[in-house]
Order: structure tokens, then C-alpha cells, then sequence
């Protein structure tokens, strides 16, 4: 499957600002990709993708306690005990206690810890590695787009997320359900990555990126999305 050019039928297609966002997880450090050159969040991370840049990070790069925790990067049981239980998050209004926070928490999926080592980022249009998830950002009307192609042959809906951690519900869900996942993103990641107001963002499982835009393409040539 040649996933830069399916990158590119993508973004035209859409007529997306910026670059749909290739990612993998992989068990061993790569040779042909630079690593990240400092720590960032996981959202973060996503930005600097979406912006052209290509490159792995690992346990060392990630600065932030979900990016660790959800992406598998880092086991949970060895955060501080603030981070274990939510606390930190109350003081800056996230939640209003700790029980609101554990019982959010249940529900954000998360990567296994000590099965990778690493995660690639790239533009799609650029990605010389198969990737697991596609993570896109546009504004709703290409979002709904997306839903649609998605439904167009299989009647399947996408997972909306809600006020959960991006690294959760756009990165993990869509690795581990093989779901299409879509959303507004969360407080933290609409700040660190400095989306504008219209913005949403959509995951879709690489397996069915080739689908969704042969569907689009199918769907361009039907009267309600000419």
C-alpha cells in the first residue's frame, strides 16, 4: 500500500491546511529517523507532525505524565503519587476532585507499558514506514467527511471522545479498537498545540485509510458532496 500517496489523495481530497499525521509504535529504536532533540508532550509531538516534521521519541522525550501513561511509554504504578491519583490536575480546574478524575480515568484507554520503546511521527505525504493510526485535524465540515466516507460501505460509526486525553482517544483507541475515533481534542492539547476555534480531529486505524479515501473519491461524484 503506498500510504504518501494515499497521504496526498487525502489532503486533497479534503483540502486539508495540514499534514494528516502518520504513527507507529515499534519494539526497537529506528536507524533511518532522528530522534526527537528534546522533551515535548505527546500533543505536542502531533503539532510538530502535522507541520511537516519527521522523527521518534521515546521514554526519554516525553515530558508528560499521559503522553507516558497512554502510549505505553512509561507503567503508571511508578508516577508520583499526585500523578497516580489525579490531584494535580484539580487546582487547575480540570476537575473539580480526585474522584471525578479516577472515575474519567477509567474510561481512557491505554497501551500496554514494556511492549515498545518508541513512536514514530511523520507526515503521512512523507512516511516511509507502515503506520498503525492516522491522526487528521480539520475543521468540521472535513471531519464529517471523514465520518461519512467511514460509514459510506460499512454503516460503521466512529468513537467520539469527549474531554479525555488526546494520547488516550485519538492515539490508543483507535490502536487497540480498530475504530475511527473523533473529537475536540482536551484543554491541554487545544492549548499546547494552539488549534484554532474550528478545529477537530479524526483517527483513523491505518488499515483503513486506503477505504475511507477510495470512498471519498466514490462519494465526490454523488450529488450531496459534489
Amino acid at each position: 500500500m503506498d500510504y504518501q500517496e494515499l497521504g496526498k489523495k487525502l489532503k486533497d481530497i479534503l483540502k486539508l491546511e495540514r499534514e494528516p499525521v502518520a504513527l507507529k509504535w515499534v519494539s526497537r529504536e529506528p536507524r533511518d529517523i532522528p530522534r526527537e532533540e528534546e522533551k515535548s508532550r505527546f500533543c505536542t509531538k502531533l503539532n510538530k507532525a502535522l507541520n511537516g516534521e519527521t522523527f521518534y521519541s521515546t521514554v526519554e522525550e516525553e515530558e508528560c505524565m499521559g503522553g507516558l501513561r497512554y502510549t505505553g511509554m512509561k507503567d503508571p504504578s511508578n508516577f508520583p503519587k499526585n500523578m497516580q491519583s489525579g490531584s494535580f490536575l484539580v487546582p487547575g480546574g480540570v476537575y473539580k476532585n480526585i474522584p471525578a478524575v479516577q472515575r474519567s480515568w477509567k474510561n481512557n484507554l491505554a497501551i500496554d507499558p514494556g511492549i515498545f520503546v518508541a513512536i514514530l511521527f511523520a507526515p503521512l505525504t512523507r512516511a516511509e514506514f507502515e503506520p498503525d493510526v492516522i491522526f487528521i485535524v480539520g475543521n468540521a465540515t472535513q471531519g464529517m467527511e471523514l465520518l461519512h466516507a467511514n460509514a459510506y460501505d460499512s454503516g460503521s460509526h466512529g468513537l467520539g471522545a469527549d474531554s479525555g486525553p488526546i494520547c488516550s482517544s485519538m492515539a490508543a483507541v483507535p490502536y487497540l479498537t480498530g475504530k475511527v475515533t473523533y473529537g475536540f481534542g482536551d484543554i491541554g492539547s487545544r492549548n499546547n498545540m494552539k488549534l484554532k476555534t474550528e478545529e477537530i480531529m479524526v483517527s483513523l486505524p491505518a488499515t483503513d485509510l486506503e477505504r475511507v479515501v477510495l470512498n471519498l473519491e466514490e462519494m465526490k461524484t454523488k450529488t450531496f458532496f459534489r
